[in-house]
This record gives C-alpha cells, sequence and structure tokens, in this order.
C-alpha cells in the first residue's frame, strides 16, 4: 500500500466514532443534533491523529448545519503526510432523524491537492458501471444517455433502474424518463449509496443534482471499482457560484469525470452505517457499539467490509 491508504485506520475510527455518536440519535427526529455529535466525534480523532488532514470539500453551509468547513486543517501540521479529505459526517441526516436506510458516516482521502477543492454547492451527477464508460456523457440528453444505457447494458429502456433524488428540480428529469418508459427509483437523501450501487451494477445509474461532496466522495470510490462517474457543479445561489470562480476559476463549468474529482490512485473511501442499508447499521449491545464500514482502496481495487466493537459509556 501506499502513504495515503496505508494510514486508513485513522479514518475508518473517524467514520466508526461519528457513525455510533450519530447512531444514539437515529430515529429521534432531530437530524441536527444528529449532524453536529457525528461532527464532534469525527473532528476530535482527526485533530488527535498525526497526520495533517485537510479538508477541501464538506458539508454544511447549505443547511446551516455542524459542519467540518472547508479549508480546516486538523491533526500534526507538521507531519510530511498531508492528506485531502472530502467529506460527510452524516450523510442522509433525515434519514437518521427518521431511523430510514443508508444514512452513512463517510469521506474520501487522497494526498494534498488531489481531490476537487470547490465550495459547498451541488453537482449535477451521471453513474454507472464500468460498461457505460465512454457512452455517457451529461452533455447529452436524457434519452440518448438511456438509450446508451439500454443498448450498453443489453436491456430494455424500460427495464432500467435509475436512482433519482425526489427533488423538486428533477421534476422535468422524471417526466423525460417517464415518456420512455422507465420510472426511476426515487429516493429521499443518500445519493453516495445510491451512487455505488450504480457503479457495482445493483441498479443502473445514479441520474441528477446532489450535493457536491458526496459527488467528490461517491467519484472517488467509483474510481476505484473502476466504474462510470461524471459530475458537474450546479448552481443554485449566485454567492457559491462566485465562491467557485474565486476557488476555480474558468474551471467551473467542466464536467469533470471521476479520474479529475480524484486524480490519485492513492486514496480510498470509507463509510460506516449508521441505520441499516447498503451497509449495516450500528449495533448497541449492553455497553458495546458494533459498528460495520466499507472500505474501497484505490492503489489495490480492494474493497473490504470491516466490523469493529467499542465499549460505550451509560
Amino acid at each position: 500500500m501506499s502513504k495515503v491508504t496505508e494510514n486508513y485506520h485513522i479514518y475508518l475510527k473517524a467514520t466508526e466514532l461519528a457513525a455510533i455518536a450519530a447512531a444514539k440519535l437515529r430515529g429521534n427526529g432531530d437530524g441536527k443534533a444528529a449532524d453536529k455529535v457525528a461532527t464532534e466525534a469525527m473532528r476530535k480523532v482527526l485533530q488527535e491523529s498525526n497526520v495533517h488532514t485537510r479538508v477541501v470539500i464538506g458539508e454544511g453551509e447549505r443547511d446551516d448545519a455542524p459542519m467540518l468547513y472547508i479549508g480546516e486543517e486538523m491533526g500534526n501540521l507538521d507531519s510530511d503526510l498531508k492528506i485531502d479529505i472530502a467529506v460527510d459526517p452524516l450523510e442522509c441526516t433525515n434519514h437518521c432523524a427518521k431511523n430510514l436506510p443508508d444514512a452513512l458516516a463517510v469521506l474520501a482521502a487522497a494526498p494534498r491537492g488531489a481531490l476537487l477543492h470547490a465550495p459547498d454547492t451541488y453537482m449535477e451527477k451521471l453513474c454507472g458501471s464500468k460498461e457505460l464508460i465512454g457512452k455517457l456523457s451529461l452533455s447529452n440528453s436524457v434519452s440518448e444517455n438511456l438509450k446508451a444505457t439500454s443498448k450498453a447494458l443489453q436491456k430494455e429502456i424500460s427495464d432500467l433502474k435509475i436512482i433519482v433524488m425526489d427533488r423538486d428540480r428533477h421534476k422535468e428529469l422524471i417526466n423525460e424518463m417517464n415518456l420512455l418508459g422507465v420510472n426511476p427509483i426515487l429516493i429521499g437523501d443518500g445519493d453516495v449509496s445510491g451512487g455505488l450501487k450504480a457503479a457495482e451494477g445493483s441498479v443502473d445509474l445514479l441520474y441528477g443534482i446532489g450535493a457536491a461532496p458526496e459527488g467528490v466522495i461517491t467519484a472517488t470510490a467509483v474510481k476505484a471499482m473502476d466504474g462510470f462517474f461524471e459530475g458537474k457543479l450546479y448552481f443554485m445561489d449566485q454567492a457559491f457560484k462566485e465562491r467557485a470562480i474565486t476557488m476555480l476559476g474558468d474551471k467551473i463549468n467542466n464536467t469533470w469525470s471521476d479520474d479529475e474529482l480524484c486524480s490519485s490512485s492513492d486514496s480510498f473511501f470509507v463509510a460506516s452505517g449508521v441505520c441499516t442499508g447498503w451497509i449495516p447499521g450500528v449495533i448497541f449491545d449492553g455497553d458495546k457499539a458494533i459498528v460495520t464500514s466499507k472500505i474501497i482502496f484505490g492503489d489495490t481495487k480492494e474493497s473490504k467490509i470491516i466490523t469493529n466493537e467499542y465499549l460505550i459509556g451509560e
């Protein structure tokens, strides 16, 4: 393993403890409170580590939630090992609040400068399995992409399983799919797990606009899985566009591949389950918390499921 990936255990512990903290508040109706404790748990691990960690894209500004803020630096600032992360301490805050599937503590890590450094905005996303590489593009129409997917996967268009977030902004997208005979799988939150389901082939596509941090996180995993991913920043607020121009210049209108969103194979994706779904959620058993995580390594392409136990206080 290389320098970043051989230090995965620090970030695994960070997502594990964030997941446990959030899981204690599962189903209580307060996603922001769960997000706050997950953020605090993750920050504490990274602050105490011997690695210099920097957040290059993170969640929080858009919904006034607690956040690991963009540009935040943690750990040993004098360390020669400098790692950038894209992070969401609690992906699917609403699902955690309601104890619904696929809430995760999740991050992607890579060497300094290897992940897209951008504001907390939105991103158009198109994601699928390796069979779709070179066949699809966000610059194509929905009809063109669905017909190309149908051909590449040797399926009828009406049989395609496509995950779309259930948002008003997707009304036109959903209508176009319906006209082609597709009934998309609508999700409330959780497009990280949706994208990885598409990359591994359990569904056919993730399509639509979601959060940019989750886009970079997903792209890092998809790159390691040899899948297909394209993303393009999407601005609902002029202030975010102006911030993006400051950070990215004339690249703000780029369509980014997974290799461009994460430019190094010395990288990894890690997610710890909060609520059972794509990954099992935290199990509390007396004074123990049992947490399951999935790690995907960019250098070896290896995927691991890891289950660890922690003693917890009353």
